[in-house]
């Protein structure tokens, strides 16, 4: 896997547009509100990408493994929210779903044992050793186990956003599993989680869950105007053009944290379609830019780690590059957002 692939979550090409109703809400506001007064750097693990990169790869594939079963068995919900996987106390998982035969169940990364549960809801359940193994073997291991169990799962062996892509069924490249790596980035994605919880909840318009997306492994959170926005015209790796047609029906901003680059894994926020004067818009903490490569503001998760707020940092970026989107874009802020 290209440790450089940057099409994370379905955005390769973002044209621009503006139009509607400008108001405004201090940063400062939002940055100061429901916060703890004491640091909490200690709980932000380190995860320098170096250190965890084919144990990275690995996981993301098993995940797309595991997404895949999610998406053949779950109805379709706005932007593919049916396909993603969701923070645990112990992990990651899919939560319930229908299967075709009547039963439901549910399969759980769990990221402390490092192993994957199956559960039906009949009372069947096993697990999956998650160890150094190719990708191949997990990928046969789960069709088994979903078999055996009376939730069988065909799904389209072939991972989606990534460049070069091995098919499932012949993947012995990917085997890497370090346990105690894998271990800190579900505590990087605990701490994401909270924190992207906090600032969905300021939003009273319409906005997705804090999910993961099994595309490029990154926790997203996104915000929407309300207004339709024009097809997009970008595909992704293995992707055809009705993905990013119902990932882009709607105007958005999002935010996530994806766990690449050359560092500790990065937060972004995009704005699709991306409205004039987005990209000049003077958004905070120091150290946040927006790329011109990427189509995207940026800020490095290790200033946020590192700093003696983070928590503070981290809802300043997600705020002010809201706001980017909705004053540029001219949204009904007065009657999208929560006021104090």
């Amino acid at each position: 896997m290209d440790p450089t692939y940057t099409g994370r979550g379905l955005r390769l090409f973002r044209p621009r547009r503006g139009g509607g109703r400008v108001t405004a809400t201090p940063v400062a506001l939002w940055a100061e509100e429901s916060l703890d007064t004491d640091p909490v750097a200690s709980s932000w693990p380190s995860l320098p990408v170096s250190d965890w990169r084919e144990t990275r790869d690995t996981l993301q594939l098993c995940t797309q493994v595991v997404g895949k079963v999610r998406l053949a068995n779950a109805p379709l919900v706005n932007h593919w929210w049916n396909s993603t996987l969701y923070v645990t106390a112990t992990g990651l998982t899919t939560s319930l779903m229908p299967h075709s035969l009547g039963r439901s169940f549910q399969i759980d990364f769990d990221l402390q044992e490092h192993r994957l549960d199956i559960v039906t809801t009949s009372g069947v359940a096993t697990s999956v050793a998650l160890t150094p193994r190719p990708v191949a073997d997990f990928y046969a291991e789960v069709m088994r186990c979903l078999g055996e169990l009376g939730v069988a799962t065909p799904i389209w062996p072939m991972p989606v956003e990534i460049e070069g892509a091995i098919p499932f069924t012949g993947d012995l490249r990917h085997a890497a599993y370090d346990a105690e790596q894998a271990h800190r980035f579900w505590l990087t994605l605990v701490e994401v989680d909270r924190v992207f919880s906090t600032f969905r909840g300021r939003f009273l318009g319409k906005a997705s869950p804090v999910h993961l997306f099994w595309g490029a492994l990154d926790l997203a959170v996104t915000r929407f105007s309300g207004r339709p926005a024009p097809p997009h015209p970008g595909e992704a790796p293995n992707c055809g053009p009705h993905v990013m047609h119902e990932a882009y029906s709607h105007e958005l901003s999002s935010a996530g944290y994806w766990p690449g680059g050359d560092s500790e894994g990065i937060f972004y926020s995009y704005a699709y379609p991306e409205p004039d004067g987005f990209r000049d818009f003077p958004v905070g903490p120091a150290g946040a830019a927006y790329s011109d490569e990427l189509g995207e503001f940026m800020l490095p998760y290790e200033l946020v780690r590192t700093a003696e707020a983070p928590d503070r940092v981290l809802l300043e970026f997600l705020q002010s590059t809201y706001e980017a989107a909705a004053t540029c874009a001219r949204w009904d802020r007065a009657a999208l957002e929560r006021r104090t």
